[in-house]
């Protein structure tokens, strides 16, 4: 398959015109899309949340010659590639392209896509609340969107049925396939509404937006500590993942809903131990 026809195909799950609204509307920046074009056909593609050493290897071992990330492979300017010097970049870039590997990533469009990253961190979370207090549980209240785009967002606060603080952090661990997650807050304490944020997520707007909304926990990674702080202050329980296993679910998903819709084989990179 053409590199063209398989960025259609990821484009059609998670529009860059997402990406592109978001950086216009909210003054942010972001680097998606085809960033590396070796101008080879494509035979078999690898995907990694992260354009990483270990990524190529495999792609590499694998016979895959298109590397399909979440993060993005290029993101702030290249003012020159030099594997002379102490510079991953430029190592993996030299490697990427001298193996004939072409690279995709899907950022922040994958992010607020409709059953992107963020929205999938959302239904872990419901799941694994409605696991703990069975199938049937009701959840009452309304959801809302903190980043909002045209067909999508970034940020939710949404309710779940009521679950001791512990049980959730627990189980979503369960759902999430991590061991890691901190959990401030008392184990005993009834939650029945969230703000989750994939990703690094953890920062004083998002707890600003948090407590707007009612949250009883705030789930993300990557909080500063002051943001921590804020968030205990604020009464707010948190439960903190690791960034990786935050988003690798929901770009485990991206990666099934491609590979039922290309021709060529598909595999998947992961790093468990960053989950």
């Amino acid at each position: 398959m053409k590199l063209s026809e398989i960025y259609q195909i990821a484009n059609s799950l998670a529009p860059k015109r997402l990406s592109d609204e978001y950086c216009e509307k909210y003054d942010g920046y972001d680097n998606s899309g085809i960033l590396v074009d070796t101008g080879k056909e494509i035979t078999k593609i690898l995907f990694s949340l992260d354009f990483s050493f270990s990524a190529i290897e495999q792609a590499v071992q694998e016979g895959a010659n298109l590397l399909i990330t979440h993060h993005p492979a290029i993101y702030g300017k290249i003012g020159s590639i030099q594997t002379s010097a102490f510079d991953p970049l430029s190592e993996k870039l030299v490697k990427a392209i001298e193996k004939g590997i072409s690279v995709i990533s899907m950022h922040l469009n994958l992010d607020m896509s409709v059953g992107g990253v963020d929205e999938s961190l959302r239904l872990a979370v419901e799941e694994s609340a409605k696991a703990v207090c069975g199938r049937t549980a009701v959840q009452d209240g309304e959801s809302q969107t903190m980043w909002q785009v045209s067909g999508g967002g970034y940020g939710r606060a949404y309710a779940v049925p009521t679950v001791k603080l512990k049980e959730l952090a627990e189980e979503l661990k369960k759902t999430l396939r991590t061991q890691r997650a901190f959990v401030y807050g008392d184990g005993n304490r009834e939650i029945s509404r969230v703000a989750s944020f994939c990703g690094g997520g953890g920062d004083v707007e998002e707890v600003a937006f948090a407590v707007q909304q009612g949250a009883d926990v705030m789930i993300s990674s990557d909080f500063k500590h002051h943001a921590l702080l804020l968030a205990k202050e604020k009464g707010l329980a948190v439960i903190q993942t690791t960034h990786y296993a935050s988003e690798n679910y929901g770009f485990k998903k991206y990666y099934e809903k491609i590979r039922l819709q290309t021709e060529i084989p598909c595999v998947y990179h992961e790093s468990k131990d960053l989950l």
